[in-house]
């Protein structure tokens, strides 16, 4: 697992998000990897921000594995 020791938060624009169930799916992706993680999704302006200990890399892949484009890996 790729976590630095204290959490970080990482501020990401993704692309393809439209709905509830977007930002459910995203949440739910990024808990699958950390438990812990606090996410917030701004459906209209496309920011996802994410207090986890995952690296910046491995949430932005979270969010992609569900189909999403990542702008800003």
């Amino acid at each position: 697992m790729n976590t630095p020791a204290n959490p970080s938060t990482h501020a990401l624009q993704v692309k393809g998000m439209s709905c509830q169930h977007c930002v459910k799916a995203i949440t739910q992706a990024v808990l699958a990897q950390d438990a812990q993680a606090q996410v917030r999704v701004d459906l209209p302006s496309g920011q996802v921000s994410v207090q986890t200990q995952l690296s910046r890399e491995a949430t932005a892949a979270a969010i992609a594995d569900e189909g999403y484009e990542v702008l800003n890996p």
